[in-house]
């Protein structure tokens, strides 16, 4: 009989020792450590807080170097895209993202560059229109236009229409 407890007590600690470490988040995602396109994918849509107009998946500094490390961390420790460009927002603000939040003034951003493509398309239009109308003349310029304006050039105009 001591020897079916002792048994048991051993299966009971190996379900144990299974349950655990089937629960753990590590072996949830496969114990894998996030790729390096895993975490270049997020850095990309972040921008480096020391360096201005860089994004983080390039940007050669140190500091970047070790945000990217941050990034490779959280993914390890299970938490999604959202949560590391909020985490980069909250401590370093707006300015991280590589786009910015449409609300706010930041709407403007989205709606400007359209609408400014539309006006200036219009106007481009509007010109070629009003060039290719002829400009009508009044009979006064039109009279003067067919009538020489100089007598050497109305005595070569008319040899002109003889040898024809």
């Amino acid at each position: 009989m001591p020897r079916t407890l002792r048994n048991t007590k051993y299966v009971i600690l190996l379900f144990l020792i299974l349950t655990t470490l089937l629960a753990s988040p590590a072996f949830a995602q496969g114990s894998n450590p996030p790729t390096d396109d895993e975490v270049n994918a997020i850095a990309k849509q972040l921008y480096c807080p020391v360096c201005e107009n860089t994004p983080l998946d390039v940007c050669p500094t140190q500091a970047c170097a070790q945000w990217r490390d941050l990034i490779r961390l959280m993914l390890s420790q299970g938490k999604g895209e959202a949560e590391i460009k909020q985490y980069f927002v909250d401590n370093y603000g707006a300015r991280v993202l590589n786009e910015p939040p449409r609300s706010g003034l930041n709407w403007l951003a989205y709606l400007v560059p359209p609408l400014a493509i539309l006006a200036g398309a219009f106007i481009v239009f509007r010109a070629l229109r009003a060039w290719k109308k002829p400009a009508t003349a009044s009979p006064a310029l039109q009279s003067e236009a067919d009538a020489p304006a100089d007598d050497y050039v109305a005595r070569l105009e008319e040899e002109v229409r003889k040898r024809n």
